[in-house]
């Protein structure tokens, strides 16, 4: 099949990339780099069934380049986007920007291929939830003049033009709604809670826990995250579906955790300690998927346990920042 994956250098598109090139898919990444980085798709470029465009999908100018001439595309995932609170409120406008007009863009181009189209969605849309764990039902308690609504508004418009090619052009449209992932490939100044602990652990630094480190998070290994996707892809399921680990720990706990294992794989220097400073505003009290819908039509669920997944990421960023 061609495949179209937009985002193709960011942390889950080049794993995406490389486990559908692995399948023997002809694999087309687009990606303005302002959050992707070419070292994660560097591996792929003595594949003969990959191809990379620099380019920025809220204009359509990169479909004339010649390498995409007279390709039909089987399928478009759409994965564009700033993903961590860091990179979002640094780019905001560009975020609304990739989320609305850039996925309108990409499902115009669905429906003219005929390709299945599928929109990486976010936990985010939850917000603070007041339901726990989270169903696809929940409609969410989400600021919408915040830090965080520049992501969050964005992704539940993304959600909501989806809905309406649907409607309207009956288009075979996907919604993975992603709780956090993590492993190789993310980006060391990434800004989300485990590439953060892991690299202040590495280095030998402080651990930064905001607020008490009650809130919780779950965290599903990207190995298991783009086995979803694919699984989602590949199904008749046109509503959104939560792809993410049901396991919840506190982040006091994780970065417990992955002092332990740090001091554990013998990495120099060892001298972390666990350090507090004020809760983000907007900063969620807890996060966790139900993932009953996935399990049903998907048959798909996590298989790789945090320690498990923690050590292949700890032996990736040592290799990163050293």
């Amino acid at each position: 099949m061609n495949i179209l994956v937009a985002g193709g250098a960011g942390f889950l598109g080049s794993n995406l990339v490389a486990e559908l090139l692995a399948q023997g898919h002809r694999v087309y990444a687009v990606d303005n780099l302002i959050t992707g980085r070419e070292k994660n798709i560097a591996e792929f470029s003595i594949n003969p069934n990959f191809v990379f465009i620099k380019a920025d999908i809220t204009n359509n100018s990169w479909l004339s380049e010649a390498a995409f001439a007279e390709i039909k595309f089987d399928q478009i995932y759409h994965l564009a986007s700033p993903a961590s609170p860091p990179k979002y409120q640094q780019y905001p406008l560009e975020t609304l920007r990739v989320n609305s007009l850039g996925t309108e863009n990409l499902l115009k181009l669905a429906q003219k291929h005929g390709a299945k189209f599928l929109f990486a969605s976010t936990s985010e849309i939850y917000g603070d939830p007041k339901i726990h764990p989270q169903p696809e039902s929940y409609w969410g308690n989400v600021n919408s003049f915040g830090p965080r609504s520049c992501y969050d508004e964005a992704k539940r418009y993304g959600e909501a033009i989806c809905y309406s090619y649907l409607k309207k052009y009956q288009l075979n449209i996907k919604i993975a709604r992603i709780f956090n992932t993590y492993g190789p490939k993310m980006d060391p100044a990434d800004g989300r809670v485990i590439s953060n602990l892991v690299t202040q652990a590495l280095r030998g630094q402080d651990l930064t826990v905001y607020g008490d480190g009650s809130q919780t998070r779950s965290y599903c290994f990207v190995d298991d995250l783009v086995a979803g996707l694919i699984k989602l892809m590949a199904s008749e399921a046109n509503t959104p579906v939560n792809l993410g680990n049901p396991e919840e720990y506190t982040i006091l706990e994780t970065a417990q955790i992955i002092l332990q294992l740090v001091k554990a794989q013998n990495f120099e220097p060892l001298q972390s300690k666990i350090i507090y400073q004020d809760l983000p505003q907007d900063d969620p009290l807890q996060r966790c998927p139900d993932i009953s819908l996935a399990k049903k039509l998907l048959a798909w669920q996590p298989q790789i346990s945090l320690e498990a997944g923690l050590k292949k990421t700890i032996a990736y960023f040592e290799r990163e920042i050293r």
